[in-house]
């Protein structure tokens, strides 16, 4: 089963939004949930656990699930609000002086579980020497929910291809950046399936 990022998701009773992250434990190579940005407003992002995705494509995504479900799914980016000093500054004989003031401020962040982390698409893949390409998709064996390859589209306009990496292969993962084992050379020998999707 492949995961894909940025794709229709549809609910058992219709369309109800698109993926967005995947979050996964690094230490098991498991997807634990799925982000899915729902379709009306306020595009708030859900974390879905795996276990409900029932089926996918190569273009979408279905949940085992109502959309009603969905909305009530704790939400992937939390507000919270805080005290906080924030400097303000105010003249004194022509000269700025900083004075702190206490005031409440809104900070985003997303609920990600402690020890997983959050990989959205075309987070960047980097080999031993360098860029090789971006994510694509997680490959995933549907019995153990564990990711057995990565896709990385790699190319331009004229070659453009997905190859397929062993998460064996994968030294460390980031939010934004995926580290391989491999050199250039070698993710060159990996084996390629050509672009499925725009």
């Amino acid at each position: 089963m492949d995961i894909p990022l940025n794709v229709q998701v549809h609910c058992a009773d219709g369309l109800c939004g698109h993926s967005t992250e995947v979050v996964l434990d690094p230490k098991t190579d498991e997807i634990t949930y799925l982000v899915v940005r729902e379709r009306h407003l306020p595009n708030t992002e859900r974390l879905v656990p795996i276990s409900l995705v029932r089926d996918t494509t190569p273009h979408l995504i279905l949940l085992d699930c109502s959309k009603e479900k969905l909305a009530q799914m704790e939400p992937f980016v939390a507000l919270e609000v805080q005290r906080a000093q924030i400097p303000h500054y105010v003249g004194y004989l022509g000269v700025p002086v900083s004075v702190p003031e206490t005031n409440w401020v809104a900070r985003k962040h997303k609920a990600i579980p402690q020890g997983e982390l959050g990989v959205r698409r075309d987070a960047r893949i980097e080999a031993i020497d360098g860029y090789v390409g971006h994510l694509d998709e997680f490959l995933v064996e549907p019995e153990t929910e564990h990711v057995t390859h990565l896709v990385m589209r790699e190319g331009h306009l004229w070659g453009e291809k997905d190859v397929m990496i062993p998460v064996s292969e994968i030294d460390r993962i980031e939010e934004e950046v995926i580290h391989l084992k491999l050199d250039k050379q070698s993710v060159g020998t990996l084996p390629a399936i050509p672009v499925r999707r725009r």
